[in-house]
């Protein structure tokens, strides 16, 4: 009695195995690459606006520099696409305190770089540094 040759139903599965198993690790990477490109935009972007209303609480500044601060800051961090829905304001908080608020609408960075617009919205804030000083 001749006993089965070992093996002979699982020929090329190594291959198949190989490939299901390299199909799902490829997508598993672009998907922790695209949460690590989403975070950086939102981080610079953050930032940015944080730089800007700075730079529009300061002593004879108004929140429109901050603005284009911020717009400028974007444009030569990331990409210009991203600093067109910009815009500063200066709101009084509770206590009194003048505070100048920089805000940013961005697109959500979904495939690569592109993404859904508006979908990202971000700000800085700044004391004013204004307040208590006679005009």
């Amino acid at each position: 009695m001749s006993s089965p040759a070992r093996g002979v139903g699982e020929r090329g599965s190594a291959v198949t195995d190989f490939v299901m198993t390299a199909g799902l690790l490829s997508l598993l990477f672009v998907m922790v690459l695209q949460v690590g490109l989403a975070l950086h935009v939102r981080n610079t972007l953050i930032s940015c606006a944080s730089e800007g209303a700075r730079y529009g609480a300061r002593l004879g500044a108004t929140p429109g520099e901050g603005a284009a601060r911020t717009e400028d800051l974007i444009s030569s961090s990331l990409s210009p696409r991203y600093a067109k829905g910009v815009r500063a304001t200066t709101e009084t908080t509770e206590a009194g305190v003048d505070v100048v608020v920089v805000r940013v609408s961005a697109p959500l960075p979904v495939l690569g770089p592109y993404g859904p617009g508006d979908s990202l919205e971000v700000s800085g804030r700044a004391f004013a540094e204004r307040q208590g000083v006679d005009p």
